[in-house]
C-alpha cells in the first residue's frame, strides 16, 4: 500500500518533532557551556552562544575532581559492560541451545530480579558487601551493574540465538568443530548485534547508575561521574556553567562507544552462511 503526500507530510512532521524533542535539550546544554555566566542565566535562552568563554572547562579540569570521577566511571561502566557481555553470552548458549533438567525454571528465576526495585534490595546489599570488605571498591560497583544488567542481557540473547539456524552447529560439528570452537568461531562472529547492543545497554546503565554509586561509595577519589557531578555543582548555589560543562563532557563516552560499537546492529549478518 503506498503512502500518499499527506501522509508522508505528517510522518516527516511527526519525526521533526520528535528529533526535536530529543536533541534540542542537548543542543541547548552543549552551547550553553561555552557561554558567559549572565548569558546561560539569561530568562530568554540563546540558541547560538553571544559570548564565547572555555572558563567552566578551564574551572572543570582544573580546579576539580572532575578527571577523576571520569576515570573511575569509564573503568566501571567499560569492566561492567565486558562482563556482562561474557555472562550473558555464555548464560544465552546454555539457556537456548543447551537441553538440562530445571533450564525454564533457573530462566525464569533469573528473570524475578526485575522484580525488585533497587531501593529495596539497597541495604541488604551494603550490609553484604561490608562483611565481605568490598564497600568503597569498584569492585562492588561492577558486581550491581552487572547483577541488574545480566537478566535483561540474557533476555535479548534469546532473540539473537533464535535467529541463527542450528543447521550452522550441526555443519559445524560434521566438520569436526567441538562446541567450544563452534561458539567462538561460528555463533559469535554472528551474534555481533547482540552482542553490541548488550555491550551499549550495559555501558550506558553503568554509566547513569547514581543510587549504588552514592552509598557503596565513601571516598571521594572513587566516586563515579553522576555522584561526582552532584558534588562539584554545589549545595547552595549551582554554577550553572560548570554544570553544563560537565553534563557536556560526560555524554562524550557515550557516543564515542556508540560509533565504534554500533555499526554491528547493521541486521543480515546471517544472510548466506547457510549453503
Amino acid at each position: 500500500m503506498k503512502r500518499g503526500p499527506l501522509s508522508w507530510l505528517v510522518l516527516a512532521l511527526a519525526v521533526f518533532a520528535l528529533a526535536f524533542v530529543v536533541l534540542a535539550p542537548m543542543w541547548l546544554v552543549g552551547t550553553s557551556s561555552f557561554k558567559l555566566p549572565r548569558e546561560i542565566i539569561n530568562r530568554v535562552p540563546t540558541w547560538f552562544p553571544h559570548s564565547f568563554t572555555l572558563q567552566h572547562y578551564q574551572k572543570l579540569l582544573q580546579t576539580s575532581a572532575f578527571p577523576t570521577y571520569f576515570l573511575n566511571s569509564v573503568l566501571v561502566a567499560a569492566s561492567s559492560a565486558f562482563v556482562t557481555v561474557i555472562l550473558a553470552l555464555m548464560a544465552g548458549y546454555a539457556f537456548f541451545r543447551l537441553e538440562f533438567r530445571g533450564r525454564d525454571f533457573l530462566y525464569r528465576l533469573i528473570m524475578v530480579a526485575y522484580a525488585f526495585p533497587s531501593i529495596v534490595i539497597l541495604i541488604p546489599i551494603y550490609l553484604m558487601f561490608a562483611k565481605v570488605g568490598l564497600i568503597d571498591t569498584d569492585l562492588a560497583l561492577v558486581l550491581v551493574n552487572v547483577t541488574f544488567a545480566l537478566p535483561f542481557s540474557i533476555w535479548m540473547m534469546r532473540t539473537f540465538f533464535a535467529s541463527l539456524p542450528r543447521e550452522l552447529e550441526e555443519a559445524a560439528a560434521i566438520d569436526g568443530a567441538g562446541r567450544w570452537k563452534t561458539v567462538v568461531h561460528v555463533l559469535i562472529p554472528l551474534l555481533r548485534p547482540g552482542i553490541a547492543a548488550i555491550a551499549i545497554f550495559a555501558f550506558v546503565a553503568s554509566w547513569t547508575e547514581y543510587l549504588f554509586a552514592s552509598v557503596l561509595i565513601i571516598s571521594d577519589a572513587k566516586r563515579t561521574l553522576p555522584v561526582g557531578l552532584s558534588g562539584i555543582i554545589g549545595q547552595y548555589q549551582i554554577d550553572w556553567g560548570l554544570l553544563l560543562a560537565g553534563a557536556s563532557l560526560s555524554v562524550l563516552p557515550v557516543i564515542v562507544f556508540f560509533a565504534f560499537v554500533g555499526r554491528w546492529f547493521v541486521a543480515g549478518l546471517t544472510e548466506g552462511a547457510v549453503k
